[in-house]
């Protein structure tokens, strides 16, 4: 939080009032993630208070805001199943939180800029459709042990509960047309944050239904079940611990990792996204900032919180609502921790369908089929990794995923950077071979396609002017083919070897290699 004497009036006004509009859009954002994620509510608005309390403090971001992250529930729920507790969990989100810290003294922040952009876009996509996939049995209120009732629809996929599955249908087109331009006219809904509105509608029709026809009132499995908390000691009561124990666990840092890369990266561009938003295009160091996202880890990891990271969604509302300084993250946070106390009964009217809305918006606009066109446009180059990094975090997991859209982009740089290697120009019987950039051994196979195109009884020129180094390989290859040019009557002209292994800043003295013709 900044010091109060670089605080003048107008920007207190403006950090209290970002600070409380962050509040209504991290709200059912913390509680739809956790339920996501199926872990109690309560696992989510801490970490948002931690993200508010904690993290904002020691960032040194002006206006990015963390908390939990759509983007893990993936995660989250594939390591809970992995690891068999919460427990061992919350252990592999300390271990992730002590390994941010560690990147950001190793000074790691600016490794984000060297993932290839398709794989980020890819990772993304990957993790939007998952999400979808993941909130439909929850937007439609599927239950096996459902029984038959005027409320329900029997399926091949279970029992659907019709009242979860028409809120949820309303509150996804709510969301959508909540953004349009068309409603964007009106003082009320450029004012109230969409997934705030569709909490509001969802708590109306729990009431209405409760009140009017019982019969098809939405279960309470079907809603938010926070517990009350009335004091300081229930809510210390309310933490839950990592098991110490399983810090020796490989299965614990494996996940440790995914989760400290993944969200490293997240924070990592949604710090660069705000800081390309914010007006006074303000910097902060993105190594204090893992450092920063590191310590909320650990403290969300021994108290029983989500993982952490910086939040675009909450970020850029944050910036719209007016916010100056890193008072308003403060301010969201400790709005979340009253709202444990003051809002419990509140809270607890809110259908589990309405967050499942607000997080198959979520999931669309990562995974909106104009990426996909988009990213088809741009080329090969820009789709394959794409592609490729869905279809291995669908088929592995995240980290696996990433991993396997880098090695795709690598390779394909490899290929676009040797194939245009050498250039084989050709006029009558005489043929320029031309070294265009320096040759490592991966141009082997494309320097030996040119030299097979040279017939018998030609003139060969070789230019290697344009290249500072000559892998041994290369050179070994061409003088093999010098070494041969006699017996098929070839003619070798003007052949110049940089020093081999180096680069050297000037260049070498003209000098025929054995078996020149000329």
């Amino acid at each position: 939080m900044p010091n109060s004497r670089h605080i003048d009036l107008a920007s207190l006004r403006s950090d209290l009032f970002a600070g409380i509009v962050v509040f209504l859009v991290a709200l059912p954002l913390c509680l739809g993630i956790a339920t996501a994620s199926g872990v109690e509510p309560f696992a989510g608005l801490l970490s948002g208070i931690v993200g508010g309390l904690v993290v904002a403090l020691l960032s040194g971001s002006h206006l990015s805001v963390s908390g939990p992250a759509a983007g893990l529930v993936v995660i989250v729920v594939s390591a809970i199943a992995s690891l068999g507790s919460f427990s061992a969990f919350l252990a592999a989100v300390l271990i992730a939180g002590v390994l941010q810290c560690v990147f950001g003294m190793l000074r790691a922040g600016q490794l984000a800029s060297f993932v290839p952009v398709p794989v980020i876009k890819g990772m993304l996509a990957s993790i939007g459709l998952l999400l979808i996939v993941k909130q439909v049995p929850l937007a439609a209120g599927l239950s096996e042990g459902l029984s038959a009732s005027a409320a329900s629809l029997a399926t091949p996929f279970g029992a659907v509960l019709v009242p979860a599955l028409v809120l949820a249908v309303v509150c996804v087109i709510l969301l959508f047309v909540w953004e349009t331009p068309r409603a964007k006219r009106y003082a009320l809904v450029r004012i109230v944050p969409g997934p705030l509105a569709v909490v509001a509608l969802g708590i109306a029709a729990t009431l209405a239904l409760d009140a009017f026809a019982p019969a098809f009132a939405l279960p309470g499995e079907q809603r938010v079940a926070l517990d009350a908390l009335q004091s300081f000691d229930t809510l210390a009561g309310a933490l839950a611990f990592p098991d110490f124990t399983q810090l020796v666990d490989a299965d614990v840092w494996r996940v440790a990792l995914t989760l400290a890369v993944v969200a490293s990266l997240e924070t990592l561009l949604s710090l660069e996204a705000v800081e390309q938003m914010d007006p006074q295009r303000r910097r902060a160091s993105p190594d204090r900032e893992l450092k920063a996202q590191g310590v909320g880890n650990i403290v969300a990891g021994a108290l029983g919180g989500l993982p952490i990271t910086a939040v675009i969604v909450r970020s850029s509302a944050n910036l719209n609502a007016g916010a100056r300084t890193r008072l308003a993250a403060f301010v969201h946070g400790a709005l979340l921790l009253a709202s444990v106390f003051a809002l419990t009964a509140v809270l607890n009217l809110i259908p589990l369908a309405c967050l499942a809305a607000i997080l198959i918006q979520t999931g669309y606009k990562l995974a909106k089929p104009a990426l996909f066109v988009s990213m088809m446009r741009e080329g090969t180059d820009r789709i394959v990794p794409f592609v490729a990094t869905i279809v291995g975090v669908l088929a592995t997991d995240l980290l696996i995923g990433i991993g396997i859209g880098i090695a795709v982009s690598m390779l394909l740089a490899m290929r676009a950077n040797l194939d245009d290697t050498f250039a084989l120009a050709e006029h009558d019987d005489h043929y320029l071979l031309s070294f265009r950039k320096d040759a490592s051994f991966l141009a082997k196979p494309m320097l030996m396609r040119c030299l097979a195109r040279i017939p018998d009884h030609a003139t060969v020129l070789i230019d290697t002017e344009r290249a500072d180094f000559v892998d041994r390989d290369i050179r070994d290859t061409l003088e093999r083919f010098i070494a041969d040019a006699p017996r098929r009557s070839i003619a070798v002209e003007n052949v110049q070897w940089p020093r081999l292994n180096s680069t050297p800043k000037k260049r070498l003295p003209w000098a025929r290699s054995p078996g020149a013709t000329s």
